[in-house]
């Protein structure tokens, strides 16, 4: 016994050189027509604003006074090393502050439309890293500053500004 297959129903597709209403003409381009290579054309991310890094090292320093940030430094590395540009190095009094003074920073440069590449470390750790690429912010209590001794490890480096 055979068992009979149910006739296959076909839709007329339209031509591919006539467009219809449904498909875009090819005065009209989308985001959907392909490209040369075939792949779908996607919207490009607007890249971003490449700010003077000394100008967002200042920056960061305003926005660290801004929440009572103690002995704040900025030392220029470019003659040093391709790590970064400059270390803002700062101390906060409290695992609450050092939260504070991270926020204090990343929120409002990012209203400025510049946003860290990186948030390593907690408050709970004592240390807080925050990377922007051409400025690395490190962000600790005073008993970790003293143990690390940051500014001794760089002390080739150019001292541009101390608030105390």
């Amino acid at each position: 016994m055979t068992e009979a297959t149910p006739p296959v129903e076909t839709t007329e597709q339209p031509d591919a050189e006539t467009p219809s209403a449904d498909t875009p003409s090819a005065e009209t381009p989308s985001a959907e027509t392909p490209s040369a290579d075939g792949m779908p054309k996607r919207a490009t991310r607007p890249s971003r604003q490449e700010r003077d890094p000394l100008e967002l090292a200042r920056r960061i320093v305003e926005l660290a006074e801004d929440k009572k940030a103690a002995d704040i430094v900025l030392l220029d590395l470019t003659a040093l090393t391709t790590l970064a540009d400059y270390f803002v190095i700062c101390s906060g009094g409290s695992e609450r502050q050092l939260d504070a003074i991270a926020d204090g920073i990343v929120g409002p440069l990012r209203d400025e439309k510049t946003k860290p590449f990186g948030r390593e470390g907690t408050p709970i750790s004592h240390w807080v890293l925050l990377d922007y690429g051409s400025v690395v912010v490190h962000i600790l209590t005073p008993p970790e500053r003293d143990y690390y001794g940051l500014e001794k490890h760089w002390a080739e480096a150019k001292t541009i500004l101390r608030v105390q």
